[in-house]
């Protein structure tokens, strides 16, 4: 069953309004149920010492695709946040597009598993990581994590 379209708008409007990912120039392109796709373009910004794309940089792309992939699946009100993440550095990048999907793997009460990967513009898996996310339920003391708008 695909998600719908209001709440489709709901976290398209989210991604676009918050100020890290505009920084990071980060777009969403597909999201459906457990999955997510953004693109993010190589920018001379996002360049570490020896000129290729910074490992942070893309580390955020695969994170902000698990987390969005992992919004489809919450209810409203309840909140994400990264647990734990492991992430393997597969191939530099020096120019171009890159491509982050996320598809969760197992979503339990208050954990979930994710499967992350980053390609470049033609394909090429750049990185893959796996990660742990925490669900909060509304009303609980912690601050931190994305909360899911309302469907």
């Amino acid at each position: 069953m695909p998600i719908k379209e209001s709440y489709e708008k709901a976290l398209r409007k989210a991604v676009e309004s918050a100020p890290y990912y505009q920084l990071l120039q980060i777009r969403l392109e597909e999201i459906d149920v457990g999955f997510a796709r953004f693109r993010m373009p190589f920018r001379r910004e996002l360049v570490q010492a020896y000129g290729v794309a910074h490992g942070g940089a893309i580390t955020s792309l695969a994170d902000t695709a698990v987390a969005f992939a992992l919004m489809t699946l919450i209810q409203p009100g309840e909140r994400v946040t990264t647990v734990e993440m492991k992430i393997n550095f597969l191939t530099p990048v020096i120019e171009g597009e890159l491509v982050g999907e996320s598809r969760v793997i197992q979503k339990g009460k208050r954990l979930a598993l994710a499967d992350m990967e980053v390609k470049d513009q033609n394909g090429k898996l750049v990185a893959k990581g796996l990660a742990t996310y925490m669900i909060i339920s509304p009303g609980k003391k912690e601050q931190s994590g994305i909360q899911s708008p309302g469907r």
